[in-house]
């Protein structure tokens, strides 16, 4: 497989370095996840958002769920309302690992986000991570008016495997008929188990940062078996799903060095022909995990443009 670094970015190449070449594996998931809880947190902006803790009803039997509710007091409710799903690989992370980018999108947008502390897998294979976050954003259209929310207008936002659930938390919406969605901003999705396939890898995507290996972890951990085989669940991985009908608009982003670009172009074809309207950002030379290098003026344009296409589907003004 050839190698993809001339392609990089210049701006992204420290970015390259910080990511461990291994990877995830079952040897490597404690080591990391030590690492990411150490991780000092970016610097909250300064933009009037305030953020609470709560802890509302888990799925039926399940646990309880955290969320951490951003409020932009800067502007005047009630506020649309997105629901957040981080992002990890669905084996790593907290609601902490996007508070600065949540704070950041909830000022400049106006909107309230809810974020979902949701069960890792592999200790919580599917369907633990989309059913605690479907439970998360159950509560927020039944109690988030009494917050300021406006529970007419949510929509639903992940980045990589949040992306992932994010998608899956719109399908569930879709088919169970409780909670109506307006819109979906998925960052780099992660979609479909099948992109595993290294037969089938695309030669200059996944060299860096989520590899094709991490990426075999990952879905065995959240799938509990081996994935690309026969019945997948779809609300697990949403490109498995028969049908697109009835999705809300959708916005997508990501570098054309993702190892998921293949598969959310395909999301993206399937979407339009279902008669959804999508709008698709590719950036040139940036790897997966762009965002998390703000210094990159790729980055920058980026976030302009998630910002103004959130403004767009939630009915906002950037602030």
């Amino acid at each position: 497989m050839p190698s993809s670094r001339h392609l990089v970015d210049p701006a992204y190449l420290p970015l390259l370095e910080f990511f461990p070449p291994q990877g995830f594996n079952a040897e490597t998931l404690p080591g990391i996840r030590a690492m990411v809880a150490e991780l000092p947190q970016p610097p909250a902006p300064d933009n009037g958002v305030t953020v609470a803790e709560r802890v509302v009803p888990g799925p039926k039997g399940a646990p309880d769920v955290r969320v951490l509710i951003y409020t932009p007091t800067r502007s005047k409710g009630p506020y649309p309302v997105i629901l957040h799903v981080h992002g990890g690989g669905y084996v790593i992370g907290t609601p902490e690992f996007a508070d600065a980018g949540n704070r950041y999108i909830a000022g400049a947008t106006g909107a309230m986000i809810v974020s979902v502390d949701y069960r890792l897998a592999p200790e919580h294979p599917h369907p633990a991570p989309v059913e605690d976050s479907y439970a998360a954003l159950k509560w927020t259209h039944a109690e988030i008016k009494a917050l300021g929310g406006d529970p007419t207008r949510i929509a639903v936002m992940g980045e990589s495997a949040g992306g992932g659930l994010a998608a899956g938390l719109a399908l569930l919406a879709r088919d169970r008929g409780e909670v109506p969605i307006i819109a979906q901003i998925l960052i780099y999705p992660m979609l479909d188990d099948r992109t595993t396939d290294a037969s089938k890898a695309h030669p200059y995507a996944g060299e860096f940062v989520w590899t094709l290996g991490s990426n075999q972890f990952a879905w065995a951990a959240l799938l509990g078996t081996a994935p690309g085989g026969e019945d997948v669940s779809p609300y697990a991985a949403p490109a498995r799903a028969a049908s697109f009908a009835g999705l809300p608009p959708t916005f997508i982003a990501l570098g054309d060095l993702d190892l998921f670009l293949t598969e959310d172009f395909e999301y993206a074809r399937r979407l339009t022909v279902a008669g959804v309207p999508v709008e698709m950002h590719v950036y040139p030379g940036a790897p997966h995990g762009y965002p998390l290098f703000s210094e990159a003026p790729l980055t920058a344009r980026a976030m302009r443009d998630q910002i103004t296409a959130i403004c767009r589907l939630l009915g906002t003004e950037p602030v």
